[in-house]
């Protein structure tokens, strides 16, 4: 059995930009915020993090920074994806040389390789570093998902440990379960689908609430743990509105909305991103007023 690299709620976190680069200081105070709310692990230069904007010395200076400021506190994770193998593998090994603890690599997208494409890339990736990768299953995103024969090839490497499934389909998580055991570890890549992930066996949630509300995100994992079920799926229920609002438009434009709502220093977005639509910031002002997170 392979070791688990974090049980519990890892935030995919937001990446604060100046107009001229990365606002490290907010960037610092947001993951210190993050770990005082007891998330269990910080995911750098995700989808969240807007990595599919960033300059590579961005990329690789968000990693090194991220590492540096949790000072081993609990884990990092660096989001090193690329629709181009030999990148990922550069910008992987830049990861474990700098001290993150694992990998996120999204399929690579737009490229929409085979299933042997995806078993030679990922393999390719493993092969060239000592730490654990998480693959990352967002077909909405990529053009491609990974099937359940595919997750079984790569199960068998040492090195690929677990998959952020964010395909949104509770049954090929159910197959992938049954084929893969615990040769490869799930984390959930919804907001909406904590609890039956963990229903499931899944180890904890990959999340943009967390950004918002650390706290409450754990707790669900948390009490899911612990046994109390059904306070879990309360807590995830209760959340569903906060949920859906950060979600009312593509990933991370509400999210970042809200950070900036709750008062940090977000920053703007990365083009083609643009702020959300009118109505969209008052669904999410709404949902953040109802859970007491802004006045």
């Amino acid at each position: 059995m392979k070791k688990v690299i974090f049980t519990g709620a890892g935030v995919a976190i937001v990446t604060p930009f100046t107009r001229d680069g990365i606002h490290f200081p907010v960037l610092g105070q947001m993951i210190e915020d993050q770990i005082a709310g007891g998330t269990d692990a910080i995911i750098i230069t995700g989808t969240t993090g807007e990595s599919a904007g960033m300059t590579d010395e961005e990329h690789r200076a968000a990693i090194r920074f991220a590492v540096e400021q949790v000072k081993g506190r609990i884990p990092v994770i660096a989001g090193t994806g690329s629709n181009e193998t030999a990148y990922a593998v550069q910008l992987t090994k830049y990861a474990e040389e700098v001290g993150a603890d694992a990998a996120l690599v999204v399929t690579p997208y737009y490229n929409k390789c085979t299933q042997n494409g995806l078993i030679r890339h990922y393999t390719m990736i493993a092969d060239a570093v000592n730490i654990p990768l998480i693959l990352y299953d967002v077909p909405s995103r990529t053009g491609v998902s990974i099937k359940t024969s595919t997750y079984v090839e790569l199960a068998k490497h040492p090195r690929i440990a677990a998959v952020k499934e964010a395909n949104g389909d509770l049954s090929s998580i159910l197959r992938l379960r049954h084929a893969c055991g615990d040769e490869l570890a799930v984390y959930s890549g919804n907001d909406d689908q904590i609890v039956p992930i963990l229903s499931l066996g899944g180890k904890g949630v990959i999340s943009v609430l967390s950004n918002v509300a650390p706290k409450e995100t754990h707790a669900i994992c948390q009490l899911y743990f612990d046994g109390k079920i059904q306070e879990a799926a309360k807590l995830q229920i209760e959340y569903a509105d906060l949920i859906d609002a950060l979600f009312c438009e593509v990933n991370p434009i509400p999210v970042k909305a809200a950070m900036r709502l709750m008062g940090y220093d977000a920053g703007p977005l990365r083009m083609p991103l643009t702020d959300p639509e009118p109505a969209h910031l008052e669904q999410i002002r709404a949902a953040l007023k109802r859970h007491g997170l802004i006045r």
